[in-house]
């Protein structure tokens, strides 16, 4: 396996009609950036389309150690206006693709053709799909070469229904996360709001919020040790 790590981000930054600004998690890419990094593995950050990948604001949470060690990095910090497209990504360059969520991602992820081509071709090379939170909203139209959906029979974790009717947000996003998923044929496994919970199917690892992030790090490591 390469030990070479592909964290995506969103380049969305509207929160759909609201006129209000979205963008990705922060602590969704710091706590699965590092244990990835002291695993050894060099890790690139993408974007759909390249270029800038905006902060949701809301999730720059400084008494974080590790957003603030990120947030303090300012090599990093550029790498946020300079992300690689993912038009320039060769799947069989890396051994681990993650999707970080937040809210913008339900925009951008979604049907996109060039997400499709990269985790069709990581997890064909034998390669860890990750994702956390919304995160997993690039997964839901990835087919495999034999035409079916990559999610389907797999256990699967991400944002709830009951975590987005809580924020409010169920009538704002495109569609339910977790409903979606489920449409695909995964079986969606739920833990308590805004508690830790991780799903790892084969190759498969994801999380269902933001306190899942460190958990999920920790398990994408451990998958990809044992498949190296």
């Amino acid at each position: 396996m390469p030990k070479h790590a592909l964290i995506v981000l969103t380049n969305n930054d509207q929160l759909g009609q609201t006129g209000k600004p979205t963008g990705f998690y922060l602590s969704e890419v710091t706590h699965v950036y590092y244990p990835l990094v002291e695993a050894g593995f060099s890790v690139e950050l993408a974007s759909p389309c390249g270029g800038r990948a905006p902060l949701d604001e809301g999730s720059r949470k400084l008494d974080d150690p590790e957003n603030r060690r990120f947030v303090g990095n300012d090599a990093l910090m550029a790498r946020l206006d300079d992300t690689w497209p993912l038009s320039e990504i060769v799947p069989r360059d890396f051994g681990v693709v993650h999707f970080a969520g937040g809210h913008g991602v339900m925009w951008d992820f979604p049907g996109n053709p060039e997400i499709a081509r990269v985790v069709a071709g990581v997890y064909a090379n034998g390669g860890v799909v990750a994702a956390v939170c919304h995160g997993p909203a690039a997964l839901v139209d990835v087919k495999l070469a034999d035409g079916s959906y990559l999610v389907a029979n797999h256990d699967v974790s991400a944002f709830t229904n009951a975590e987005e009717k809580e924020v409010g947000l169920s009538e704002v996003v495109p569609f339910l996360l977790q409903s979606k998923l489920e449409e695909r044929g995964a079986r969606v496994q739920t833990g308590p709001s805004w508690q830790s919970h991780v799903s790892v199917s084969g190759r498969l690892v994801t999380g269902q919020n933001p306190q899942s992030a460190k958990e999920l790090a920790l398990r994408i490591v451990d998958v990809a040790a044992r498949l190296a």
